[in-house]
């Protein structure tokens, strides 16, 4: 059984899953994702980092919102180890539960045209292709997407 709860994005086992994942967009889109992606972003009033725990304690996924308007959440540095099943789908389950319950009423978030495994992810969950927004625009490497919750 896989466990959902807010975290501190600074901790170790943060840390080492946000390596992964940087390590693993480097390899996929030839961008590592940090640019775009700032911790002390979740410090905001309406942020909140989450970590993906199994049964015995092993930090395996990790997933942040973050407030990008009034009622719009952007969701960054979503992680899952792979031979996990179910992660991925847990923390986006859990962070649009909380999303709804603080107020907002979108999910957004961006990620490269290339990195086909997210945007099909994603789209299985319910998100559509929203305008690129933010630093995204006119960004053709960049795909963005929505949920409306």
């Amino acid at each position: 059984m896989i466990t959902i709860e807010p975290a501190d994005p600074f901790s170790p086992e943060s840390q080492h899953l946000i390596e992964q994942l940087s390590a693993q967009l480097a390899a996929i889109t030839g961008n590592n994702g940090k640019s775009h992606f700032s911790a002390e972003a979740l410090e905001a009033e309406r942020a909140v980092w989450v970590l993906a725990k199994d049964e015995q304690g092993r930090a395996v996924g990790c997933g942040s919102l973050r407030p990008l308007s009034q009622d719009a959440a952007e969701l960054k540095r979503m992680y899952s180890d792979r031979s996990v099943s179910g992660v991925g789908a847990a923390i986006l389950a859990y962070l649009q539960t909380w999303a709804a319950k603080v107020g907002y009423r979108e999910i957004r978030l961006s990620t490269r045209v290339i990195n086909k495994r997210a945007v099909d992810f994603y789209l299985k969950h319910g998100f559509q292709q929203v305008e690129n927004y933010g630093p995204y625009v006119g960004r053709v490497e960049s795909v963005c997407l929505g949920k409306k919750i």
